[in-house]
């Protein structure tokens, strides 16, 4: 019998072909199996249909939507902590969950590391120092800290936009947080200069050992993560039609240039900005139009090699903060002259993250899925493993314990984006029940994007009674029907928690598998999504009767 974990690999490279075919609307997500489940104790939730109980005659109209003829619905929603079931309607099928998968990692990676969990990045001197000169290099050893300082706000919070960065390419209106995204980097820099070093006669180099990459996990966690391995690149209109565009981006660093063609046209006129990289990504080019009266428009483009950015970044901080350093600033990072350890090397400098509850809620809120990834590797590292693959063992352990029947969840990575990946209602409910014993259930519920308030959420449901009082992971999986000249929806889904006043917060789950938008306009998958969040807004309202 073959290696469980190598042969779970080979399925999860072959399954990873056919991902391209989805496209991430709100957000998604992928694993590989684990060890075979214990038998499941007996479930509380009805098997089979269910029963959808009195549903308010909105939910019943939505549902019966022209879009909707062909789809399946799934609904289950319960009193705290897996009690009485108020509606149910195929509570036991599995559906694709799209991003609402993201509530098994990021809660396995939650509850392993710890809610406190800080990384600490250090910094190590590797040679002989004399005075202020070290002979030798400067070492960062990357944790997989998310963010690195990025998006740290001045009181230990970490910030993030309702339509993250990460989606830039994809969906209109995506902005950035005002942070400095190379804000660890510097720091660590500046305590380099307050530990007496000045000069570095040697290389800096960027220790990426902790995890190795796995390309099934896309996009695909690296153990240095500045700026979610992106550059930003934010194009302003002219002063008026005919004018070149301004551009802006970030984080500077070398070799990377931007150049940008952009013209502005009429107002009114949609914008259509293409962005080309070239020489490994260094030399990004932007082309096309943006309207006069448009607002400031994002778009991002890759960094390629995580660590060798990283290393020029760093040398290019030192240098701001008055420490030379000989080696050239651009170029490779020379893995090859890394240490075997650290064990008596002089630590000059670390950042230290804020706790894991703040990267949970990002990833929870914007569905990031660089960050839901990236937990799968950092739960094979609690164990020593150096393969991301090892990390679905201990969240199938962590569903186990949280009493979530793993028969009925399929994963093949942390985003909820590959085809294989499945849950049914019930799976999710017994999550989302879990987090109800814990002491962390308000900082687990308000993580969620809260309805008609923020995250990807903010801007249903504004003006609803249920606005503030439905906190949910919404997920998406579309994609084209070149056929009909109309989008195919996988999946549009919803889960999380109804705030039915007394300090009882239902849990609850609401999807549409198997539905068509009646065009290909992208602008009928939000209409999809809004009747999600209504329907989830309808069940908090309702007043049930027992």
């Amino acid at each position: 019998m073959g290696h469980p974990i190598r042969g779970a690999a080979r399925w999860r490279r072959r399954a990873a072909g056919c991902a391209a075919l989805l496209l991430v609307t709100l957000a998604m997500s992928t694993g590989a199996r684990a060890a075979p489940s214990p038998p499941p104790s007996p479930s509380p939730f009805p098997t089979g249909v269910g029963d959808p109980g009195r549903l308010d005659p909105r939910i019943t109209e939505i549902m019966g939507k022209p879009e909707y003829r062909h789809a399946q619905w799934g609904l289950l929603q319960s009193e705290p902590d897996g009690g009485r079931v108020e509606h149910s309607l195929f509570p036991g099928q599995f559906f694709i969950p799209g991003s609402t998968a993201k509530l098994f990692p990021v809660s396995g990676t939650w509850r392993t590391l710890g809610t406190d969990h800080r990384f600490v990045t250090p910094l190590y001197a590797v040679g002989e120092r004399k005075g202020a000169t070290l002979t030798g290099d400067l070492d960062l050893v990357a944790q997989g800290d998310l963010t690195l300082g990025g998006r740290t706000r001045a009181d230990g919070t970490v910030a993030y936009t309702d339509l993250d960065h990460t989606y830039a390419n994809d969906f209109p209106g995506a902005t950035l947080t005002p942070q400095n995204p190379l804000a660890g980097i510097d720091q660590l820099a500046r305590q380099v200069h307050d530990s007496g070093i000045t000069r570095v006669e040697g290389d800096v180099l960027v220790d990426s050992r902790l995890f190795a990459s796995d390309p099934i996990l896309d996009p695909t966690p690296t153990p240095l993560i500045v700026n979610d391995n992106l550059i930003d690149l934010l194009t302003t209109p002219g002063a008026g039609p005919g004018a070149k565009a301004r551009i802006d981006w970030r984080p500077k660093v070398a070799p990377y240039q931007v150049t940008s063609t952009v013209k502005t046209v009429a107002a009114g006129k949609p914008a259509a900005v293409t962005v080309t990289a070239t020489d490994g990504g260094t030399r990004i080019q932007l082309s096309g139009t943006i309207a006069a009266d448009a607002q400031p428009l994002l778009r991002t483009s890759p960094i390629t090699d995580p660590s060798a950015f990283g290393r020029t970044a760093l040398i290019e901080a030192l240098g701001r903060a008055g420490v030379q350093v000989t080696a050239a600033a651009t170029g490779p990072n020379r893995a090859d002259r890394l240490p075997q350890d650290y064990a008596g090397r002089p630590r000059v400098a670390e950042y230290t993250s804020p706790p894991y509850e703040q990267y949970a809620k990002l990833i929870l809120k914007v569905s990031h899925n660089l960050g839901a990834n990236l937990g799968i590797c950092l739960m094979a590292v609690t164990t020593g493993s150096h393969q991301c693959a090892d990390g679905f063992p201990v969240l199938a352990a962590f569903l186990d314990r949280a009493g979530v029947d793993r028969d009925q969840v399929q994963l093949m990575d942390g985003r909820g984006g590959n085809p294989a990946d499945r849950s049914t209602p019930q799976a999710l409910v017994q999550m989302l029940a879990y987090w109800q014993r814990t002491p962390d259930a308000r900082l687990f519920r308000e993580a969620l994007p809260v309805l008609g308030v923020d995250g990807l959420l903010a801007d249903n449901c504004r003006s609803c009674p249920a606005r503030g009082k439905v906190f949910g992971k919404t997920g998406a999986a579309v994609g084209g029907d070149s056929l009909n000249d109309r989008l195919a929806v996988g999946a549009i889904t919803i889960a999380g928690y109804l705030d039915k006043g007394g300090g009882r917060f239902d849990t609850f789950f609401a999807g549409v598998n198997g539905a068509s938008t009646p065009t290909a306009n992208p602008d009928d998958i939000l209409s999809i999504a809004n009747d999600l969040a209504l329907i989830a807004a309808y069940l908090q309202e309702a007043q049930e009767a027992h």
